[in-house]
């Protein structure tokens, strides 16, 4: 089966499966983090009868994903010629800005996270089911939205093929029983790191994306330059052998881009990661514990 999706013009599925799947962890754990500080803090503080109205407000907010990643999936796999290109441009870019100030946000809000968590459920559980409902789908709906988009942007080069939304559906699987081993105190994972690591990972899919979007936006002739090859590597880089398709179905790379595509791929890349690397300002206002998100209640194990 590898071999007909590598004929066929789309990566390997094991790429389209590994790519996808990290993306799911990483967006499944750190949804999970959230949604177990606030149910943390509900069985912590008494007020257990309030979590099925967290788990409403998950689920609408998982519905809402969907229709997201259905509608615009859809919308550019039903339609061809320059408007399928046009829609996956745009559907990319906005997916790179989304995922990018997602990320930069977190660097920086993962200190007081937390605390902001627990204190908009303490107010909301004073305004009710219906404010505990909204606070659960805003905060989760924030981090589902980002990986609809993502997944759009990151799923456009695979020839309509299942296998990115099986994979990403199995990292969020995962993702969702480490949820639950951290929140019993089975597991514990250095969040600092882990989000570092995987937010790098995210840019350079990100610069992926972007490069993909410039150059369906030059087919539909609405960027110049489709035909200036910043360089060709085919002769010896195979796009259909395993290492190209890895890269095709990891990072939306080719051995043929555009100057346009390379310089997008390299300002993106250079200028993000400086952003992102660098030491994050310290904020006073940090969780009332002083630990990092989600640390807390994961130390603790459930009662």
């Amino acid at each position: 089966m590898a071999d007909l999706a590598g004929a066929s013009g789309a990566p390997s599925i094991a790429a389209q499966l590994i790519g996808s799947g990290l993306i799911g962890v990483r967006e499944g754990l750190e949804t999970g983090i959230v949604v177990m500080i606030l149910v943390a803090f509900l069985v912590k503080s008494g007020h257990r009868d309030a979590l099925r109205w967290v788990v409403g407000g998950v689920l609408a907010a998982i519905a809402m994903v969907g229709a997201i990643f259905a509608g615009v999936h859809y919308g550019t796999s039903t339609v061809t010629g320059v408007a399928a290109e046009l829609i996956s441009g745009i559907a990319s870019l906005t997916a790179v800005v989304i995922v990018t100030w997602m990320v930069l946000w977190m660097r920086t809000a993962s200190r007081s996270i937390s605390g902001d968590l627990r204190a908009g459920m303490s107010r909301a559980v004073a305004g009710g089911p219906a404010a505990v409902l909204a606070l659960a789908f805003l905060a989760v709906g924030r981090e589902g939205v980002e990986t609809a988009l993502l997944m759009v942007g990151y799923a456009e080069n695979t020839a309509g093929s299942l296998w990115p939304l099986l994979g990403l559906l199995l990292g969020i699987v995962i993702a969702a029983l480490l949820t639950v081993l951290m929140y019993f105190g089975a597991v514990r994972i250095n969040f600092a790191m882990f989000f570092k690591y995987t937010g790098v990972l995210l840019i350079v899919v990100a610069a992926g994306i972007l490069a993909y979007g410039v150059r369906a936006l030059q087919t539909a002739d609405w960027l110049p330059g489709l035909n200036d090859t910043a360089f060709d590597i085919s002769s010896w880089f195979t796009m259909s052998s395993w290492y190209g398709t890895v890269a095709q179905g990891i990072f939306n790379f080719r051995a043929d881009p555009t100057l346009l595509q390379a310089l997008a791929w390299t300002g993106y890349l250079i200028v993000v990661l400086i952003v992102f690397l660098r030491p994050a300002p310290i904020s006073g206002s940090r969780d009332s514990s002083g630990d990092a998100p989600a640390k807390p209640a994961a130390a603790q194990p459930h009662s």
